[in-house]
């Protein structure tokens, strides 16, 4: 039995819409994940920072006090 040509059309439309779909969803889930991984960085590099300021105090307080 073959299927008609407008039934195998609307199976294919379908099918395309399907992927479309999850194609989108996939899409945003990375998107999402791609943004929270940016903020992750942006945390990191504050706290690099800030660990630098510290060790540069250390390293003057140390400085002070051997000289």
């Amino acid at each position: 039995a073959v299927a008609p040509l407008g039934q195998v059309s609307e199976l294919a439309e379908q099918l395309e819409e399907q992927l479309f779909q999850r194609y989108g969803f996939h899409n945003q889930l990375i998107q999402e994940r791609l943004q929270a991984l940016a903020e992750v960085m942006q945390r990191v590099e504050g706290v690099q920072a800030e660990l630098r300021r510290i060790c540069c105090t250390v390293e003057a307080v140390y400085e002070d006090l051997c000289l």
